[in-house]
Parts: C-alpha cells; sequence; structure tokens
C-alpha cells in the first residue's frame, strides 16, 4: 500500500532535518513542474506501507507571495497527497500554529510534529501535546528530530493518517454571511476536496491570484472563474455598506485564525524560563556596537585559515598528480600511441585536470565546512540583518545578502539562490552582480597573487589582503546594485520577513560530511567536468600554429594593446578569456603562454611562479590589476548558463556578462593611469 505525504512548516522550524530522518538515503531533487522551485521527495517503509514524503518549501502561511511560498500552497490545496505532516517548532508555537491552523480550515488530514522538544525544555517551555492534539483534532507527536527523539512515532502516525472534518473558524456574523453566499455559488463546481467556505474566503480577500490558479488546478473554465469573483465583488460591496471595508477583510480573516492560534498557546504552552540566551548573543552579533568588527573578524579568520591552510595539501597534491601524470604517459608511451596523443591525453587533459583538483580541493575542504559552521550555528541570516540596510539603500532587496553569501562557495549556486527572492526587478538585480563575489574557483587565484606579492607581515598580512580583497567586491555589488538601481532596473527595492533562528550547536560530524558531499564534491565535480575538455582545447591551441608561431602566442599578441592599457598584458587577458570554462586554470594558462610551452604548466611553489611572472614583466601594480580583475570580470561558463535558466533571457545574460568585465575594464586602467602619474 503506498501512502503520499506533504511535509509543510514554517523555514528553520527543522523540517529537512525531519526529511533527512524519515527518508534517509531514498530521496531526490528537481524542480517543480513550470516552476524554477526546487522539489525534494524521498520515502521510507513502515507497518507494510510504502510512503512518499514531498518536503514542500518553508511558508509561514497560505497567504502566499514568493514563488516557494505558492508552490507550498497550490500543493497543500490541490496536491494529490494523502495527508499533510505540518512540522512546528517547540520554542515558538505561536508564529508556527498559524499555517497549522489554516491548514487545518482546508482538511482534517493531517497531524502536528512538534518539533525541538529537547531545545524547548533548555528554555524552560513546557507544550502540553495531548491537550493540543484534543484542542486541534489532530494528533500530535514531539519529537527531536537532530537526536532521532520521536522517529517511530512520527512513521506510525504518518501511515495512520485519518480523514477528519475540517476546524471552522469564527470571523464575525457579517464576514460568515458573505462567506457562505459567495460558498453557495461554488457548489456546483469541483472544489478537489476542498472546504467551499474557505475558498469563498479567498475569494472574498481578494486573493485573485490564487483564483487563478484554483481555476487552473481544479479545470475551472474562464466562465466559472469569472462568476465566482463576481459573486466575491457582490459580496465584498455588501460588506462595505456595512461597515468593512474591502482591505479590511483579509485583516478580519488573519485577526481570527491569530485570535484562535493564541486561545491554543495560552492552553497549551507554559513558558518559565527567563530571558532567552539568543539575546545576549544577538547584542553581539547583530548590535550597532559589535556587529560590523564581529563579521569582519569571522571573515578575516576563515581567510586566513584558507589561505595559510590550503598550501600544504595542495602542494601534496599537485606532486601526486605529477606522479600519476608520469605512469598515464608511461602507459600511452608503452602501448604504442602516437607521441602527439600521448602529450593530449596525459599533458593536455590529465593535467589541467590535475591542476584544477590540486588548486580547488584544499581551498574548498577548508573554507566549505567553516562556511557551513556558520550556517549551523545560525549566524547567516544574521549577516543579511546586518547587511540589510546597506543593500536597501542601495536599490536592493535585503534578501541579496543572503545571495551574496552563497556566492562565496559558488557564484552559480548563488544565481540560484535568487530564487528566493520575490521581485522580479531585485531577482535579476541579484543575479547581474553575484559574480563580484569571489567564489571558489577564483579565491586560489587571489591567495597565490596576494601570497606572492606581500613580503611583509606573513599570513597575517595575506589574510588581511585577501579579506580588504572580498569587502572590495561587496563594495563593489553595493555601487553596482545602486548604479543599475536608477538605470538599467530602476523601481523600489522589495521588503522581505527575515527570521532570525536559534543559535544551535554545531554539529560538526554532520557539517563536515555535509560540506564535503553536497558541496564540495558537487562543486569540484563540475568544475572537473569542464576542465577536462579545456585542457584539450588549449593544447591545441598552444601546438598548432604556422609560420612557426603558435595559435596561442597569436592570440596574446593581438590582446596585447588592451591589455598593457589596463595594467596587465595579451597573456593575462587571454588566460581569462581561455578560462572561461573553469576560472581555476587561469594562472596555469598564463604560465603557458609565457614559457611558450605546448603543455599547461603547474609551479612547484609560489617562488618559483613569482619568478616565472617578474621575469615577465609583472610588478605590484600588475599583481593589483590582477586582483581587480579576478574580482571584475564575467562569470564562468558554469555561471553564465544558470543565469540563462533563471532568467529565461539572453539579453540579461550578456549583460552578467558585460557589466563586470566593463567595471573591471575601468578599474584596471584607472590603477594603471595612476601608478604612471
Amino acid at each position: 500500500m503506498s501512502v503520499t505525504l506533504a511535509l509543510a512548516g514554517n523555514p528553520n522550524v527543522g523540517k529537512s532535518t525531519v526529511f533527512n530522518a524519515l527518508t534517509g538515503a531514498r530521496q531526490h531533487t528537481g524542480n517543480w513542474a513550470g516552476k524554477t522551485v526546487e522539489l525534494a521527495e524521498g520515502g521510507f517503509s513502515f507497518g507494510g506501507k510504502d510512503i512518499k514524503v514531498v518536503d514542500l518549501p518553508g511558508t509561514y502561511s497560505l497567504l502566499a507571495e514568493s514563488a516557494d511560498e505558492r508552490a507550498a500552497r497550490d500543493y497543500i490545496c490541490f496536491g494529490e497527497h494523502d495527508g499533510i505532516v505540518l512540522v512546528c517548532d517547540a520554542t515558538c508555537l505561536e508564529r508556527n500554529l498559524i499555517l497549522a491552523v489554516q491548514t487545518l480550515e482546508i482538511t482534517g488530514k493531517a497531524l502536528i510534529c512538534l518539533n525541538m522538544m529537547d531545545e524547548a525544555a533548555k528554555k524552560g517551555i513546557a507544550v502540553d501535546a495531548e491537550k493540543l492534539s484534543r484542542l486541534l483534532g489532530v494528533k500530535v507527536i514531539p519529537m527531536a528530530a537532530r537526536s532521532g527523539k520521536g522517529l517511530k512515532e512520527l512513521k506510525a502516525a504518518a501511515g495512520e493518517i485519518a480523514d477528519k472534518p475540517a476546524m471552522k473558524l469564527n470571523f464575525g456574523p457579517a464576514l460568515e454571511a458573505a462567506a457562505d453566499k459567495v460558498a453557495e455559488g461554488l457548489a456546483g463546481l469541483p472544489c478537489g476536496g476542498l472546504e467551499p467556505r474557505w475558498l469563498a474566503l479567498r475569494l472574498l480577500e481578494g486573493d485573485f491570484g490564487f483564483a487563478e490558479s484554483l481555476a487552473s488546478h481544479l479545470g475551472w473554465d474562464p466562465s466559472a472563474l469569472t462568476a465566482a469573483e463576481n459573486a466575491a465583488e457582490r459580496a465584498r460591496a455588501e460588506l462595505h455598506e456595512s461597515g468593512l471595508a474591502s482591505d479590511e477583510i483579509r485583516g478580519r480573516v488573519m485577526s481570527g485564525v491569530i485570535t484562535r492560534v493564541e486561545e491554543l498557546v495560552a492552553a497549551c504552552v507554559d513558558e518559565k524560563g527567563g530571558p532567552s540566551p539568543d539575546r545576549r548573543f544577538d547584542r553581539v552579533f547583530t548590535g550597532k556596537a559589535f556587529a560590523v568588527p564581529v563579521m569582519l573578524a569571522m571573515v578575516l579568520g576563515i581567510m586566513w585559515l584558507t589561505a595559510v591552510g590550503a598550501n600544504y595539501p595542495s602542494a601534496a597534491l599537485s606532486a601526486l598528480f605529477g606522479r600519476a601524470e608520469e605512469y598515464i604517459y608511461s602507459f600511452l608511451v608503452g602501448v604504442r600511441c602516437p607521441p602527439w596523443l600521448c602529450s593530449l591525453l596525459a599533458c593536455g587533459v590529465f593535467r589541467t585536470l590535475g591542476w584544477v583538483i590540486s588548486v580547488m580541493l584544499p581551498p574548498m575542504a577548508i573554507f566549505f565546512p567553516l562556511f557551513t559552521l556558520l550556517e549551523d550555528f545560525g549566524y547567516l541570516p544574521r549577516v543579511a540583518f546586518n547587511l540589510d540596510a546597506v543593500f536597501h539603500k542601495c536599490g536592493a532587496c535585503g534578501k541579496q545578502a543572503l545571495t551574496t553569501c552563497m556566492g562565496f562557495g559558488c557564484n552559480a549556486v548563488g544565481v540560484t539562490g535568487c530564487r528566493i527572492i520575490d521581485s522580479p526587478r531585485d531577482k535579476l538585480l541579484a543575479m547581474l552582480t553575484n559574480v563580484f563575489v569571489p567564489c571558489n574557483g577564483r579565491l586560489p587565484s587571489l591567495i597565490a597573487v596576494i601570497t606572492m606579492f606581500t613580503v611583509l607581515g606573513g599570513g597575517f598580512a595575506r589574510a588581511l589582503l585577501l579579506t580588504a580583497s572580498i569587502l572590495a567586491g561587496i563594495g563593489l555589488t553595493l555601487a553596482v546594485c545602486a548604479i543599475l538601481s536608477r538605470t538599467l532596473l530602476k523601481g523600489l527595492p522589495s521588503s522581505f520577513a527575515l527570521e532570525l533562528p536559534p543559535y544551535r550547536r554545531p554539529q560538526f560530524g554532520k557539517v563536515i560530511v555535509r560540506s564535503i558531499f553536497d558541496r564540495t564534491v558537487y562543486v569540484l565535480g563540475r568544475a572537473a567536468a569542464v576542465a577536462a575538455p579545456a585542457g584539450l582545447v588549449i593544447w591545441l591551441l598552444a601546438n598548432i600554429g604556422f609560420g612557426g608561431v603558435s595559435l596561442l602566442s597569436r592570440l596574446s599578441a593581438l590582446l596585447d594593446p588592451i591589455g598593457r592599457l589596463m595594467g596587465l598584458d595579451g597573456v593575462i587577458l587571454l588566460g581569462f578569456i581561455l578560462g572561461f570554462p573553469a576560472n581555476e586554470i587561469v594562472i596555469p594558462l598564463i604560465l603557458m603562454g609565457y614559457t611558450g610551452g605546448g603543455t599547461l604548466l603547474g609551479y612547484d611553489s609560489l617562488a618559483s611562479l613569482r619568478a616565472v611572472l617578474t621575469s615577465n614583466g609583472w610588478t605590484p601594480v600588475t599583481a593589483l590589476c590582477f586582483v581587480i580583475f579576478t574580482l571584475c570580470h564575467f562569470p564562468c561558463s558554469t555561471t553564465c548558463i544558470t543565469i540563462y535558466k533563471e532568467s529565461r533571457s539572453l539579453r540579461w545574460t550578456l549583460w552578467a556578462m558585460a557589466i563586470p568585465t566593463a567595471v573591471g575594464v575601468i578599474l584596471c586602467a584607472a590603477v594603471n593611469l595612476i601608478s604612471h602619474i
């Protein structure tokens, strides 16, 4: 017997933890049909039943605003499921019960998963789950998903969700009478198991976006939708004549929900604890005096650990791949492959792949776990809170602070994260400027160049300069947002509600595993998939030519005048252009161009690399211009493809490439001009 359940709840209630605990490895992720909203599905077996679980995007209520919230609402209302599991946070039950009560107005085929009972106990909050169950008329399962407590009871209850009557709330005589009139008009229409009275209230509220979704899912013809909307308008006019303004109807309905929630909390929750420890933490992490210094100190610490710690494993991996390359070359010679094919496969494809892995893996293996620990601790939403006012002043939405943080790992991930922004204008603004944040593919190049040209101060000075370059990237993001919001993308930034989740002790083991497999391996695999064919193209350019000069040399000579104007040279510019598939191979390409070699070159140490660069005219000004252009140039191929998929527009994808490149060219030319004054 097969059962399908929808897993719903507010953001930050541990819904993903519950989903993972229920489904284990039996899960997959895709996109909602016709929407850029992530869908996760999984399953488990219990009591002879195969139970499928659909993890819905987090939403605070069924009054949907964003694409994520609309997808969750539509699945709750119209999805082909056999019941709904509502995950609630026991530490702040009043807010969570709003969605629960709204859902129970639609259907009684639901249960409440009362998560974080352990944290509630620590804060002195006692919730009477049995009494709450009696008052709601559905099962309430106390649970601590992080430790697995209550998991067996939840699985048993999930397979036995009973079909009970929907909850009926009282919204006052006038509104009740109007809802009944509209509901009468819906009686002959298919309602898909939804309460006609509930549908009538949505129409009375003027939620005609929901009405269109309703008609689409239930197969209403346009005339039926028009008739329902007209009936709702007549009822709204009658309410207005009786003294209830049209814009007050939604408030009256929500007031009825909140009143019921307050009654439930008063009856079932006993809060004996003192001031929350979270308040004391927030005085430091979000207070006016300490928020910015603490944020800068954390960034500096992470960059120092990444810059210093990545050197040794990177050198070891480089040596390992060097030996492996020798074995592969010897094997190919042994099986009598032509010399050109041996060089192509071993010195072209494999060497490029080895460079990307050896240079990219160590910083990621350090940066991602540290970044994920801050996320697990609950600090990243505080960063968005601290930066909200700054982004708003620049004409952007405060949620862009979150997508900016995502861009540190991978700009493509940051672009995908822009789905959380409701306004199409603000979403475009975030996508067009995410590239100014140095992703993990550009961090190794920044680290290498800053390390080589930082003579004094050691590791701390390098970390300080790396932090300064990252802050410069954020500053450029804000500046370009301010310009675009007054030119290409005029308009007011949208508002948003940001919930600050409670601070939690990070689960170090799970964080390391999740950051390695979900982030490091994923990003590395994608980069490796791009690097291998890129290595083939690079080898061909370096080994094919005419007149004794390779195509690589001719192209770099063609770009040299533009490069000199920017404080760089043609070889460096060509390295950035050919590094379009993967930013990690920019420096190896530059080395190949300088040495005239037919294969991609690595380096034994930063000192030997610095010697090659300085012998080819690099100065501190060149290094500074290289850092600037590393921060400000076109996104990599993966990010460009992601921007196109998210925006569905070639025009905006081209703008996303042109804007940072233009900024980089202007800044580099300005620095070069000033250096010669």
